[in-house]
């Protein structure tokens, strides 16, 4: 079993989860969470039927609220995530007896 929330984490945790409340976002994240090695654009844009641009906004959300982190190499910009966060955003949502697993047969 975890602790509560304290008051003064909730903030940040909101931050997180409100940049969760998109689905492209939510989807990018998986990805890169997913990715054996660390993820550009390029790497992200034959996903989805967006722009580069666009990509690399939703990126940055993701970055501001502490999902990602990254690493500018020449011209492109290579994005890991912030295992640290995750977990916590996982502990929260953790429910004992509950299979964290998900299947989708």
């Amino acid at each position: 079993m975890t602790a509560p929330l304290l008051p003064e984490h909730s903030v940040d945790m909101a931050k997180m989860f409100k940049a969760l409340g998109d689905p492209v976002r939510l989807r990018i994240l998986s990805l890169i969470a997913s990715s054996q090695d660390e993820c550009c654009v390029c790497d992200l844009s034959s996903s989805f039927e967006l722009s580069a641009p666009t990509i690399s906004y939703h990126l940055k959300v993701l970055r501001e609220a502490g999902l990602v982190e990254s690493d500018r190499r020449g011209t492109w910009v290579y994005y890991r995530p912030r295992a640290e966060n995750l977990g916590r955003l996982s502990a929260i949502l953790a429910v004992p007896g509950v299979p964290t697993a998900v299947s989708c047969s």
